[in-house]
């Protein structure tokens, strides 16, 4: 089976995304390439390295690069780690899915401390995406044509679901009914009828049900949903801030119990 591949983003390609593609290739080097980028690329910070090295990880491939050198690349995952490299580069990069995980510049403190806390939090979101990406169950079948695809967007609730799952890579009922103010029926409803159509798939994680965009939608319906979040950004902005309240995922997990 051919490694998928990933690509950390952020503006400078100094500090988050080295840390993030040591980190990254370090836990799953071996299920997928690893790369990062900036959209305006300065030199590694030395105490990437440091921090690093203090915990036996290679950095031997750590460069700085600009992701325009890499723009004929196509990537699987595209993971932007700061708001700005977020707005600029869904127009330099090429991904089926692209995920914005913010993290505070730990250049910005003096020592190693920050870079420390950055790496730690850099963990715990890989292991919950190398968990997401791995563990689903069977995979639904083929969406059967384009009108039961655009039947599914004409619906508010149900387009706010797929543009916040695509944007998330994962999200559960309890995180979909605080984003979208809506009751668990009726977010449960939209989403049966969502994997119903084979645009959504599901896994089970203890009591949990997780929903992803299938992993055999089209690449046509992938491009519709990629152009309508990059086209209409105040559409669920309203809606990723009530997440964004919840927390990372261990902090919403203990609100929806």
């Amino acid at each position: 089976m051919s490694k998928k591949s990933v690509i950390f983003i952020c503006t400078g390609n100094s500090a988050r995304s080295q840390l993030a593609e040591a980190l990254f290739r370090h836990m799953a080097g071996d299920q997928f390439d690893v790369f990062s980028a900036g959209t305006a690329p300065e030199p590694v910070d030395p105490r990437v390295f440091e921090v690093l090295n203090s915990r036996h990880m290679s950095t031997e491939h750590l460069r700085s690069k600009d992701l325009a050198s890499l723009s004929e690349r196509y990537f699987d995952y595209a993971i932007t780690l700061c708001d700005k490299a977020r707005q600029s580069c869904v127009t330099q990069v090429k991904a089926a899915q692209i995920l914005a995980w913010d993290f505070a510049d730990p250049k910005a403190k003096a020592g190693t401390k920050a870079f420390d806390v950055v790496l730690n939090e850099l963990s715990e979101r890989i292991k919950y995406f190398l968990l997401f990406s791995q563990k689903y169950r069977a995979k639904p079948e083929q969406l059967g044509d384009a009108l039961s695809f655009y039947k599914a967007l004409a619906d508010d609730t149900r387009l706010k679901t797929l543009l916040l799952i695509q944007q998330q890579q994962e999200l559960c009922v309890c995180e979909l009914t605080a984003a979208l103010t809506e009751t668990q029926p009726k977010i449960s409803r939209h989403l049966a009828q969502l994997r119903k159509a084979a645009i959504l798939q599901d896994r089970r994680h203890g009591q949990w049900v997780f929903y992803r965009l299938a992993d055999n939608l089209p690449d046509w319906a992938l491009t519709v949903l990629q152009l309508t979040a990059e086209n209409n950004n105040d559409l669920i902005a309203d809606n990723l801030s009530k997440l964004n309240q919840m927390g990372d995922r261990p902090q919403r997990a203990a609100l929806c119990n």
